[in-house]
Formats: structure tokens, sequence, C-alpha cells
């Protein structure tokens, strides 16, 4: 069966500066446990804010690194999780229900993409 990686991208303006709410870590665990029953599950995190975080580039021959927060990028990637599914129809429907969980406030997009095996 086919991997897929969402990658759970946030606005961290409008994400609250305490984190997710008790009643967010709730359903999200409910729904995690869930979808780890299934069998589909097979990693899931979530990620610091992308202040305590690093980025390595190279353009032009030159490497540079640089570090958080990103000021010139809206969204982060805030998380991700890893999942075996039968198609990727499959992979959609679950990560339209982990962002449904979110409260009407967070600004949050999944990225849903297959992984090349082989």
């Amino acid at each position: 069966m086919p991997r897929y990686l969402s990658l759970v991208r946030i606005d961290e303006t409008t994400a609250p500066a305490e984190g997710p709410s008790p009643e967010l870590m709730q359903r999200m665990g409910e729904l995690i446990e869930e979808i780890t029953k299934a069998g589909v599950m097979l990693d899931t995190a979530g990620l610091t804010p992308s202040a305590q975080g690093t980025r390595v580039s190279r353009q032009g021959g030159k490497l540079s690194v640089t570090d958080g927060p990103f000021t010139e990028s809206k969204e982060v990637i805030g998380g991700y999780a890893l999942m075996q599914c039968k198609d990727m129809a499959e992979a959609v429907e679950w990560a339209k229900r982990f962002v449904n969980v979110h409260e009407d406030y967070w600004g949050i997009t999944c990225e849903v993409r297959q992984i090349a095996e082989g």
C-alpha cells in the first residue's frame, strides 16, 4: 500500500501563543487514535515554532544558514503525519478530518503527497 506524507501548514500569526487548546488536543488525540486503530497512521508529530528552527539553503553555489523566525513565510510547517492508505482519496479524507478538528481561528492547510517508493 502506498504511503502518504501530510504536511501540516499553519499560519503562526493566527495560532494562539499558548499553543493548541486542551479541547483541540483531546479531539486530535481521539482522531489520531482512530487513524492508528484503522492501521493507517505510521507516525505523526507537531513541530516547535519556526522561531526555534534553522534553514539551510544553497543558491548559486553558495550555502547559507538562517535562524528562525522566518518572517518572509506566512505559513510554516507545524507538523506532519505519515500514513499508509489504499489511495490518495483515502489520505485526503483523513487530512480533511484532521483539519476539521481545529477551531475556526486556526489558519491550517494539509498538503498531502504520496511518497515515491523505489
